[in-house]
């Protein structure tokens, strides 16, 4: 079986290395009465090969020598076979590799976190690339931490759990989090200590169930996804309703058709608020379709008629083309971006 480095192998020789040291100045001093300096000296330049100051002057000190030579001859060997295995092993490379991680990881701003890349983040991770969403993956498993090579994400070795880590994974500057850890107690904890620590962010958790659901509301997410539940529903769906959960598939899935469906707020800046649909033109403008509005309070909009207002702090579900929804958020943007 292959080993990995070992820096303990590495101490170990350079333990070995301060020990034939001090044996051979005690020697030194001992057979020739040179002072300590001398003695060291003469024991430094004999191990390491570079050559002796004078030829021993009796026997004592040329039994130290040869010692110290055949010594320093093994350590040194040793010692090279540790760096030569460190570079074959890509070691000093792992070394700038980590640093290059963690430097991609503090330039992040307004990224997700997703905690957990089992499976369930696997996915998200997926939807994320399509979209061109930066992310940082937090996990301690080998095998999530294989995944993430395999598919050459962020990543950071550690608990979602631990604040230090979430703090390492840019808590404080990232946009959203993911709490897929398979460990209900674990989402929950998560979730406590992100909304703790960034009461703006938004959290997206998994439950295993209604009970967990419920107190993974309480300790702050915005939003709680049950797989299970969620899958039973498709599949049932696509019984019931096969065209309509195949449309809808479509359209949500970041890797689609050209169709999408895109959620843009209105803000004060926009310039937008109190406005009717008709007013915007915002089918002749862009060419995307408003399907719902969001209003303030929560409650939602799903037919929405020409007359109907947009208010700042409403949120626009429209579908349409890239192109179209691009088109879109240009017309909801801020007034002051686009003079610019």
């Amino acid at each position: 079986m292959e080993h990995a480095f070992s820096f303990r192998r590495f101490a170990y020789a350079v333990s070995a290395m301060a020990l034939v040291l001090a044996i051979g100045t005690v020697g030194f001093r001992l057979a020739i009465h040179e002072t300590w300096m001398q003695s060291f000296y003469r024991a430094v330049v004999s191990s390491t090969l570079t050559g002796l100051d004078t030829v021993p002057r009796n026997d004592g000190a040329r039994i130290v020598t040869i010692f110290l030579v055949l010594a320093g001859i093994s350590i040194f060997a040793y010692i090279g076979s540790l760096v030569v295995e460190a570079i074959a092993r890509g070691v000093i490379g792992g070394l700038w590799a980590e640093r290059r991680r963690r430097r991609a990881i503090d330039a992040l701003r307004d990224h997700y976190i997703i905690c957990g890349f089992g499976r369930v983040g696997q996915r998200v991770a997926e939807e994320f690339r399509h979209v061109g969403a930066q992310f940082v993956v937090v996990d301690y498993s080998p095998e999530a931490k294989a995944a993430a090579e395999e598919e050459k994400v962020l990543f950071i070795e550690g608990n979602g759990t631990d604040d230090d880590d979430l703090n390492s994974a840019g808590l404080q500057r990232a946009r959203g989090l993911v709490a897929a850890s398979d460990d209900d107690a674990d989402n929950l904890y998560i979730t406590l200590s992100a909304r703790a620590a960034n009461p703006e962010l938004l959290i997206v958790a998994r439950a295993s169930n209604e009970d967990a659901s419920r107190k993974l509301k309480l300790a702050g997410a915005d939003r709680i996804v049950q797989p299970y539940q969620a899958a039973g529903r498709v599949m049932a769906n696509l019984l019931l309703k096969p065209q309509v959960t195949a449309f809808v598939d479509v359209v949500t899935s970041a890797g689609g058709a050209d169709l999408r469906f895109e959620e843009i707020e209105v803000t004060d800046a926009s310039g937008q608020g109190g406005k009717t649909i008709r007013d915007l033109e915002i089918r002749k403008e862009t060419g995307a379709l408003i399907v719902a509005l969001r209003k303030r309070d929560g409650t939602f909009d799903t037919t929405p008629t020409p007359e109907a207002a947009v208010e700042v702090g409403d949120v626009l579900i429209a579908a349409g083309t890239e192109e179209e929804l691009r088109a879109l958020e240009q017309l909801f943007a801020p007034r002051e971006t686009l003079a610019r």
